[in-house]
């Protein structure tokens, strides 16, 4: 009997295993998957992102609404993803029951939105509060980023004198040149970096200063780009632009007790005298009215008069005076032959003047010297034929400086082929010629007294009229001691 019991026992107990498995719900029929897909933040709509799913179904697109279906999916869990260029991919997860729907959502993140900003730059020279530095300088720093982005730069430049602002940007080197700053000011400077992604990044501010202007003593004229532009040169042949190459600006002629330097500028279709600080700064226009005229532009010269308190300058067959805020403008002098003022010079210790005036074509010249008044007092160079010039009193005006071109040559070009410097004694009327050691075929042209009057500077170049302008020295005890001072260069001034 307890084996019979033992087998109907095992009998129900798989009747029953059976019938449960029989009963099992079966994973089995399709849903749908639905969704839509929108940028992060601002949630607009992404057309053409593809659409997958893990294990795999199918594969969609969303439209210009960014909506998406996917039907006919296996009942199953799956991962659904969304994909697009520009975006970091996306993963959510959705579980298809049969016969029905299930919407999943994606907000679809730019792809560098988990880069890091770059980091600050570091300012490396010129050291904070650096002084003496050049005018011409070069800004260093260092820059890094984390994920190795390529950096631009943009560099900020500010200075204690103006509210000018100098900008340099897309900058990709960590070393900028930066020319033409003022001499003796503070400039303070910033370098931010971006990384075309985040926001960008500040650096500290450092400054530096920059070293006083030196004291020259000499100034020339050189052409650049069609342009006369004005420098001073220092002992060691040191050049220092004092004009802009985009006007024309020649003929310096410095005030020392004032430390101003007087030129001549163009502007529009007048010529005018200009007085600037000897660094450059603070230019100012002087004459209005009555502009610079005569026979020649660049032969025109004018001088500083009354202790530095006034100009006096040509306006053809008249010679003007003004003070030297451009106030009290007074005709000095008007030629008697109807000749242009084409140069003056004035002598403070013997209140005197001296003018070359010559017809309209640079020629029937006549050098004189006059009272302060406009009386003519002597005539030095008269009746001859050729071009002159290049008026310089010595200090007590005992002796004057001039040019003449000695082939006594004239043309239409008013080209001089043999221009000698002379100097004229007032009291003994005698002519020495500076210009004995001259090259053979040149001209020595506009020349100055040295401060101490033991040398003259001046200009020599080729008679052809087209060759290039170079200063030289002379010993007027020795004159066969010439030496180039600087090539390049005209109109010298030595103050």
């Amino acid at each position: 009997m307890k084996i019979l019991s033992k087998y109907i026992s095992l009998i129900v107990i798989i009747t029953l295993l059976i019938s449960c498995s029989e009963d099992k719900i079966t994973l089995s029929g399709t849903g749908t998957i639905t969704g839509k897909v929108v940028s992060k933040g601002d949630n607009i709509p992404l057309e053409n992102t593809r659409v997958s799913t893990n294990p795999s179904s199918s594969i969609v697109f969303t439209d210009a609404s960014g909506n998406f279906v996917i039907n006919d999916v296996p009942v199953r869990s799956y991962s659904v993803q969304a994909q697009k260029e520009g975006f970091l991919t996306e993963f959510e997860p959705a579980t298809v029951t049969d016969d029905n729907t299930v919407n999943v959502i994606f907000e679809l993140d730019i792809e560098t939105a988990n880069n890091n900003a770059p980091d600050a730059p570091i300012l490396v020279s010129p050291e904070n509060n650096a002084v003496n530095q050049p005018i011409t300088v070069d800004l260093v720093w260092t820059g890094s980023d984390p994920e190795d982005d390529d950096l631009i730069y943009e560099i900020q430049i500010f200075n204690d004198q103006n509210t000018d602002v100098l900008t340099y940007t897309d900058v990709t080197d960590t070393t900028l040149t930066v020319s033409g700053l003022d001499y003796n000011t503070k400039y303070f400077w910033q370098v931010s970096a971006s990384d075309n992604i985040n926001d960008p990044i500040l650096s500290e501010t450092f400054n530096f200063k920059t070293l006083e202007f030196p004291d020259n003593r000499h100034f020339f004229t050189r052409k650049i780009n069609g342009n006369n532009v004005i420098f001073s040169v220092d002992d060691a042949g040191i050049e220092y632009q004092l004009t802009s190459a985009s006007n024309n600006s020649w003929r310096p002629r410095k005030a020392s007790n004032i430390n101003k330097l007087a030129f001549l500028r163009s502007n529009g279709g007048q010529v005018h005298i200009y007085t600037m600080d000897l660094n450059g700064s603070n230019i100012m226009q002087i004459t209005n009215t009555v502009s610079v005229n005569g026979f020649n532009l660049e032969e025109l010269d004018f001088e500083w008069k009354s202790n530095n308190t006034k100009l006096v300058y040509p306006n053809f067959d008249k010679l003007y005076e003004i003070n030297s805020n451009g106030s009290g403008l007074n005709l000095v002098h008007q030629t008697l032959n109807g000749n242009f003022i084409t140069e003056v010079d004035w002598c403070q210790l013997t209140q005197r003047l001296a003018v070359k005036t010559n017809n309209s074509v640079g020629y029937n010249v006549e050098i004189y010297t006059m009272t302060n008044s406009g009386g003519i007092v002597d005539y030095i160079l008269q009746g001859v034929p050729g071009a002159a010039g290049g008026l310089d009193y010595t200090f007590d005006g005992s002796k004057l400086l001039y040019t003449y071109d000695v082939s006594g040559n004239q043309n239409a070009e008013y080209r001089q082929l043999d221009s000698h410097m002379f100097i004229y004694d007032i009291n003994t009327m005698v002519v020495t010629d500076i210009s004995t050691s001259k090259p053979a075929g040149t001209n020595d042209l506009d020349p100055k007294f040295s401060p101490n009057e033991a040398e003259i500077i001046f200009v020599n170049t080729s008679n052809d009229g087209v060759s290039q302008q170079n200063l030289v020295k002379v010993e007027i005890a020795s004159v066969s001691n010439r030496t180039l001072f600087l090539e390049n260069g005209k109109m010298p001034d030595w103050k």
